[in-house]
């Protein structure tokens, strides 16, 4: 677990606890008992405490989250580091995360290398830094600096910690370990982060925190962090502890964080298969082809080109090409100027690109995606010229959105090659992507596109093939039922409100705007079948033409149109129906129960691996609320008996194949199918 070195009068301790060295219990207890004997070690004068292989620490061992915590604690190896007689150094590089920087906190000084990021991401987990962070870090950077890090989780750089005050010294990455030994024979007494004074007032906090109100969430762990970096502006350094503690102990009990860091592991299980050998070899892939330069074609390419993989774009038509390959630019120049690319990057990334009208050109790529329009009869041409073109091995991919993919692979004579790789829109953006494992995929093609989407910063999750696969087949009863309570009585903004209480982003009207209300219409404005045909044939297209169920302002603001509600109440009058007064419970059930009803039969037919990969596609492709686990916990918690007693008591309005599914029915009001007790 630890390595020890002396060089003359200094004691090296490094962390070897692979793969991100982990502060487990036996790495605290050797890192503890390290210190002790270093400090009565007559020869050792200065000790210096890194990682091995590619960082110094990314914190606590997350196997360990669920027990209670062996001695020494977090916070009683950090008292002892700083306690230590002899100037302790921490020599960061690579990462330096959580209680991994509260280690180095708790070092006397600090020296990292230039690519370091540092973070205490506890936030993130519900939780707050719980060994004595929230007390040192506004002592060596001053509180406003702490509150931004504590209270947002957010990772800083080298150059930023420098100039904040939490590193005392820069070096270059290849010189990193030699720089610190330079350092230490300068060192001669220790020098205590918690003797430091906090310059920063409570009262400034405050106004910190209210001006950039933005940045900071409104969950228990973001007015807890608030709450103990404020102590330490204007309570002593054990006073600071104690509180800390106080927040830490409740914090860890409560249902907010439960949840996180069940969305925290499930987004870790999810990038697994569960019945695949782990030894299954992986294809090399050192060449894209992506067909369609649209939209989704070109937010594709993007993904690839900043992973540094080469990437040639297909087109029909040079006009449309060029309008692709010229949004690619716009895309990087936009990260250029933002900050998150150099202008390196952007020129490495563009010269990666091969863009063509020559279907023939994607011969010599390793995996190659369609991203054209959401019709069976053109992607079924695709393959079957793919199947010609492509070179043997190749992995055929299609980005559908609800098609099957065993279709597709019916029209090639390797149907083992084909997959699905569904990307959630803006695809550059959106960390989603659902691999969809067609009857004949090949193990090692699903091994490959897993790690792949690991490759280039996405969360893979595994799903089987039907309509609208894991996130859309439960999207689209929500979106029948809010259009149908529409016309009912119910009010656009009543709807939508019901799920942005629960905490998601947008409701179920203003999601096929964003959207697009125009997908799968017919495009003939004489024939209105439902609302949505209505709308479009009114040129309400969504977000894009300015109006859809809304009408949006210049910064796509939504807002009620009249003209949707006359558009609304001459339907109800051409269909008979008279409105009625509809309440919130029902909007419920119908938009959102009747999702966690859609999710067990997905489970009951094995469509998704388990119930927490449900959970995963909905916090990262549409936006459900993390502090509530995704809809699978959410509704655990809420409790499957509510759920249960709400669909049978509306179950006239989910049409006649409506049925309550078996897993959502076995036992008493108390079941928890999903994740038992």
């Amino acid at each position: 677990m630890l390595r020890h070195s002396r060089i003359e009068d200094i004691l090296e301790i490094v962390i070897e606890n692979p793969p991100v060295n982990a502060l487990g219990a036996s790495v605290r207890r050797a890192l503890f008992d390290a210190i002790d004997q270093a400090e009565k070690d007559a020869l050792v004068r200065v000790l210096l405490i890194r990682g091995g292989g590619k960082l110094f620490s990314a914190g606590a061992d997350i196997s360990e989250f669920d027990r209670p915590e062996e001695e020494p604690g977090l916070s009683t190896l950090v008292d002892r580091i700083e306690d230590c007689a002899k100037p302790v150094v921490a020599v960061l590089h690579g990462q330096c995360l959580g209680g991994g920087l509260e280690v180095a906190m708790g070092c006397h000084f600090r020296i990292a290398a230039s690519s370091t990021r540092l973070a205490l991401p506890e936030v993130t987990l519900g939780l707050l830094p719980g060994a004595g962070g929230t007390q040192r870090l506004p002592r060596l950077v001053g509180a406003a600096a702490a509150v931004n890090m504590i209270a947002t989780g957010a990772a800083i750089t080298a150059q930023e910690a420098q100039a904040s005050g939490l590193i005392d010294r820069l070096v270059d990455d290849a010189e990193f370990a030699a720089a610190a030994l330079d350092y230490a024979r300068t060192l001669v007494a220790p020098r205590r982060t918690r003797d430091l004074p906090v310059v920063t007032t409570a009262d400034e906090v405050d106004a910190h925190v209210a001006a950039n109100a933005r940045k900071f969430g409104g969950l228990e762990a973001h007015k807890a962090c608030i709450e103990a970096v404020k102590a330490a502006t204007c309570q002593l350094f054990a006073q600071g502890l104690a509180l800390e503690k106080s927040l830490f102990e409740k914090l860890v009990k409560s249902d907010q964080a439960r949840a996180l860091q069940h969305a925290f592991f499930a987004e870790r299980r999810a990038a697994t298969i569960a019945d695949l050998p782990r030894d299954t070899a992986k294809r090399p892939i050192a060449q894209i082809g992506v067909i369609g330069a649209g939209t989704m074609g070109t937010g594709i390419a993007v993904n690839f080109l900043l992973a540094g993989l080469p990437v040639t774009l297909v087109e029909k038509g040079a006009s449309a090409l060029q309008r692709g390959v010229d949004t690619i630019a716009r895309t990087f120049a936009s990260g250029v100027a933002k900050g998150k690319m150099t202008a390196d990057q952007e020129q490495r990334a563009n010269s990666l690109l091969a863009p063509t009208i020559a279907f023939d050109d994607l011969s010599g790529s390793d995996l190659i995606i369609e991203a054209v329009f959401e019709d069976m009869t053109i992607k079924k041409e695709i393959f079957s010229t793919l199947d010609r073109i492509a070179k043997p091995g190749a992995i055929l991919a299609s980005n559908t959105s609800f098609l099957d993919i065993n279709e597709m692979a019916g029209v090639t004579k390797r149907p083992e090659d084909v997959v699905g790789l569904h990307f959630f829109s803006p695809a550059n953006i959106m960390k989603l992507v659902e691999v969809i494992q067609g009857a004949r995929t090949g193990q090692d093609v699903l091994a490959t596109c897993m790690g792949l989407a690991k490759r280039i910063g996405k969360a893979p999750v595994l799903s089987g093939v039907c309509y609208g696969f894991i996130g859309n087949r439960m999207l689209l009863p929500r979106l029948d039922q809010a259009r149908q309570l529409l016309l009912e009585g119910a009010t656009i903004a009543q709807i939508d409100a019901v799920s942005t209480r629960l905490g998601l982003p947008i409701g179920p009207l203003q999601m096929i705007d964003l959207a697009g209300v125009d997908i799968g219409w017919h495009r003939d404005p004489t024939r209105i079948d439902n609302l949505n045909d209505a709308l479009c044939a009114k040129g309400r297209l969504g977000q894009k033409s300015g109006s859809g169920y809304y009408d949006y302002d210049e910064r796509r603001r939504p807002v009620s149109s009249p003209e949707v509600d006359a558009i609304v109440q001459q339907f109800r009058a051409d269909a008979g129906i008279v409105p009625r007064a509809i309440s919130d419970d029902e909007i419920m059930v119908r938009t959102v129960y009747i999702m966690i009803n859609e999710a067990a039969l997905i489970l009951e037919e094995g469509i998704a691996q388990r119930a927490s990969d449900i959970d995963t596609v909905w916090m990262l492709g549409f936006g459900w609320p993390r502090w509530t686990g995704g809809p699978l916990w959410w509704a655990t918690q809420t409790g499957i008996g509510s759920i249960i007693d709400g669909l049978e008591r509306h179950r006239d309005h989910f049409g006649p194949f409506f049925a309550v599914a078996e897993s959502l029915k076995k036992g008493s009001s108390r079941y928890q199918p999903f994740y038992p007790a």
